[in-house]
C-alpha cells in the first residue's frame, strides 16, 4: 500500500477500520439509512478500455463540439496562453499542500502566492494584495462587504450600472444577506454618472462606491474627481479592473482608489467555457486588516534563510466564524500560480504588446463593421481598448445567427439594445475580414 498510495482500500483495510469503530460490516455501518435510499441495482459502468481506446473515445466526444472563433468579451477574454505555463504549474515544487498552514512543507505554495501578491500590487499600485479570490464578481462582492467595515456608521454602497451584469448580480446577492443597502449610479453617455454620485454622497450614509476601470461597453472611463468626492464624505473608492489592461491604463492607485478588485482570467487563463478563473483583491495599507482571505508574508527561518508563511490572518475566519468579516479563507491557488507564471513571462513589455496588438485589432474591426452600414456608433468618440459597443441597424439576432453559422461568436447584446464585440492579440486580419463579410450578409 505504501508504494501505491492512491489505490482503494483492500478488503482487509476495510475490515480493520470497521472493527476499530465496533461495526461488523458495511451494511451495519449504513443500517440507520432508510432502505428506500439504498441503491440495490448494478452500476451502469462501461467495459474496461485500453489507454488508446479511452483517448479515442474522448477525441470522438471532442469532435461533437462546434469550435467557434471568439469575438466576444464581457469579462472573459481570448488571450494567448504561453505553452510553458501549463508545464511550469505542474512541476512538483509547486504541488505542495493545498492548505499551506504548515510552512515547513508548503514553501512552494507560499512562495508563488507571495510572488502573486507582489505582482498584483505592481499592477494596481496598491500597498497589499490578498491570496486570491474565486473570481472577479465574488472579489467585487467581498469589496462591497468590506466597505462598511472600513468606515463607521455607514452601510450603503453605490454600484455603477456600467459594471458587468454578472458582477452587479453577485454584489446584490452578497449584500442582501449581509445587511448592506445598495444604491445605483446610472449610465451617462456610456460612463458612470458623476452628478448622480455626488448627489447620493451628499446624503451622508455612503460607505463606498464601486466603478469599473473598463466598463461593460468596453469604454475606458475617466474618474477625475471621483476619489476626492468619495473621500470627502468619508467613504472608500473601489475599482473593478481588467488586470491585463492595467499594463497600459492608469492604475487604481493613480485614480486614488482605496480597493482594487477584478478577474485574473485575462492574464492568460484559457476561457474553457467560463471557468475556472481567479479573483484579485488589493488595497491601501490602511485597510490591510479588513482584507478577507489569506495574506502570505516573507520572513526568516531559524537559520536566517528567506522563507514564507501565512501572516495577519484573522482567527475569526477559522474559529469564531460567526464574527468573521468574510467566509473566504481559501483561494484559487492553482489559478493564482497560473497568472503568476504568465505575468513573470510577459513582464511589463509583454503586457504592453498584448494590449497594443489587441487595440489595433479591435479598432480595425470597429471601423470595418461601421463600413458595412449595419451599425452606427453607440457612444460617439469614447475611448476603448479591445472591446466596444455598436448600435445595430438590423435585428441583432440575425447578425448573431449569421456569425454562428460561419463559425464566429460575437455581437453580444446589452440591455440597451446594443451589441458588443471584442478582439484580442490572437485575432488576425483574415479572421476579422471573414467576420465582417458574414455581417454584410446578415
Amino acid at each position: 500500500m505504501a508504494t501505491f498510495q492512491y489505490f482503494p482500500h483492500t478488503g482487509d483495510d476495510v475490515q480493520a477500520m470497521l472493527e476499530r469503530i465496533g461495526v461488523r460490516s458495511m451494511d451495519d455501518l449504513y443500517s440507520d439509512v432508510p432502505q428506500d435510499f439504498i441503491f440495490k441495482g448494478e452500476y451502469d459502468l462501461p467495459d474496461a478500455m485500453s489507454e488508446d481506446e479511452v483517448r479515442a473515445f474522448f477525441e470522438s466526444l471532442d469532435k461533437k463540439d462546434t469550435k467557434l472563433k471568439v469575438f466576444a468579451g464581457q469579462g472573459v477574454y481570448d488571450h494567448y496562453t504561453p505553452s510553458v505555463v501549463p508545464y511550469i504549474i505542474s512541476r512538483s515544487e509547486f504541488l505542495t499542500a493545498y492548505t499551506p498552514y504548515q510552512a515547513e512543507i508548503s514553501q512552494g505554495t507560499l512562495r508563488y502566492i507571495f510572488e502573486y501578491q507582489s505582482m498584483i500590487c505592481a499592477l494596481t499600485g496598491m500597498d497589499v494584495s490578498n491570496a486570491s479570490m474565486y473570481d472577479g464578481p465574488t472579489a467585487a462582492a467581498e469589496a462591497v462587504k468590506m466597505a462598511p467595515t472600513c468606515v463607521k456608521k455607514k452601510t450603503r454602497v453605490l454600484v455603477s450600472k456600467t459594471l458587468l451584469p454578472n458582477v452587479v448580480r453577485t454584489i446584490e446577492t452578497y449584500a442582501k444577506y449581509h445587511g448592506i443597502t445598495l444604491g445605483y449610479l446610472p449610465v451617462m453617455d456610456g460612463h458612470t454618472c458623476p452628478h448622480h454620485m455626488k448627489a447620493e454622497l451628499s446624503k451622508g450614509d455612503v460607505a463606498g462606491v464601486i466603478v469599473p476601470s473598463v466598463n461593460r461597453f468596453g469604454i475606458v472611463e475617466d474618474f477625475s474627481g471621483f476619489a476626492d468626492a468619495v473621500h470627502e464624505e468619508g467613504g472608500v473608492f473601489i475599482m473593478y479592473c481588467d488586470p491585463s489592461a492595467l499594463g497600459v491604463l492608469k492604475s487604481p492607485a493613480e485614480w486614488e482608489a482605496d480597493i482594487a478588485v477584478g478577474d485574473g482570467q485575462s492574464l492568460g487563463i484559457p476561457m474553457t467555457f467560463g471557468g475556472p478563473s481567479v479573483g484579485f483583491m488589493a488595497c491601501k495599507k490602511d485597510y490591510l486588516r479588513k482584507l478577507p482571505g489569506r495574506i502570505v508574508g516573507e520572513t526568516r527561518d531559524t537559520e536566517g534563510r528567506r522563507c514564507f508563511c501565512l501572516t495577519l490572518q484573522a482567527r475569526e475566519q477559522h474559529i469564531r466564524r460567526e464574527k468573521a468579516t468574510s467566509n473566504i479563507c481559501s483561494n484559487e491557488s492553482l489559478m493564482a500560480l497560473f497568472v503568476t507564471v504568465y505575468m513573470s513571462l510577459m513582464g511589463p513589455e509583454g503586457l504592453r504588446e498584448v494590449n497594443g496588438r489587441s487595440s489595433a485589432a479591435a479598432h480595425y474591426l470597429h471601423d470595418e463593421l461601421l463600413k458595412t452600414g449595419k451599425f452606427e456608433e453607440a457612444f460617439e468618440g469614447q475611448p476603448f481598448l479591445k472591446e466596444f459597443a455598436l448600435k445595430p441597424l438590423v435585428p441583432a439576432d440575425s447578425i448573431q445567427k449569421k456569425l454562428l453559422e460561419g463559425g464566429f461568436f460575437g455581437a453580444v447584446p446589452t440591455e440597451e439594445g446594443f451589441v458588443t464585440f471584442c478582439a484580442t492579440e490572437r485575432k488576425t486580419k483574415e479572421e476579422i475580414d471573414a467576420l465582417v463579410a458574414l455581417v454584410k450578409e446578415a
